[in-house]
């Protein structure tokens, strides 16, 4: 890997669109990125490579047990990487992609991926980011979890990514400052009803004014979800 350099300024019409290339490029060759979202900055690898999945884990300090989420460009991906989606799913999905919410369903079993022990599910969210939706539409599914160290707080800006991540990433893409949004509320959708695995930045009030039988975290008569991507152990999913 070669020593990091000044990240792209995104903020930067021309470098904008320099920062996508570079990407483009570092993803296809399994290599790792760091991009803003919606909520933190988050780290990126190609969803598709079990071997640049395996170099995102690493950089993060993380196990298998605690795989990635998946962000996608369009909504229209769901259905390319999931199966099996009920229908209260996909009007979560209308209600808040691009969002903060990320929704838990079954993988599609024909794809050749590995993102850690998931158990055979997945979980998918289309970022309320243009710059990043450009860039998950240019390189395809990203496995992305927040750009720092298992257990250190999420990077809110590029230095903090920077001072974590270091030259384990090949391409920094700055695009101000991030964290004003709590993180992602994560639904459970492989389940019925489907049950809230983190609270965040979707109140349950609002999914239930959507869904109304989706259960709360806190619900007694909700049974825990172990090792799902994603869970509320997850406070590193984007």
């Amino acid at each position: 890997m070669t020593n990091v350099t000044h990240p792209f300024d995104a903020q930067d019409a021309q470098q904008q669109t320099a920062a996508i290339a570079a990407a483009v490029k570092a993803i296809g060759q399994r290599e790792l990125i760091v991009l803003p979202t919606d909520t933190v900055y988050g780290v990126g690898a190609d969803a598709f490579s079990p071997q640049a999945v395996a170099v995102l884990l690493a950089a993060k300090g993380r196990s298998r047990q605690s795989p990635p989420p998946v962000l996608i460009g369009d909504m229209q991906v769901l259905d390319a990487l999931a199966v099996e989606v009920p229908e209260t799913a996909r009007q979560l999905a209308q209600a808040f992609w691009p969002g903060a919410l990320t929704l838990v369903c079954h993988a599609q079993p024909s794809l050749s991926w590995d993102l850690g022990e998931t158990r055979g599910t997945v979980a998918l969210r289309q970022p309320n980011d243009e710059l990043a939706r450009n860039i998950l539409r240019e390189t395809g599914p990203m496995a992305v979890s927040s750009a720092n160290r298992h257990g250190q707080p999420a990077a809110t800006t590029i230095a903090d990514a920077q001072a974590a991540l270091g030259e384990s990433v090949a391409v920094y893409i700055n695009d101000g400052e991030r964290g004003q949004q709590q993180a992602s509320t994560i639904v459970d959708c492989t389940v019925t009803p489907h049950r809230v695995l983190r609270t965040g930045a979707i109140t349950i009030e609002a999914l239930r004014g959507v869904v109304p039988e989706v259960l709360d975290y806190d619900d007694p008569d909700r049974s825990d979800t172990e090792h799902a991507p994603g869970s509320s152990e997850d406070t590193e999913s984007l």
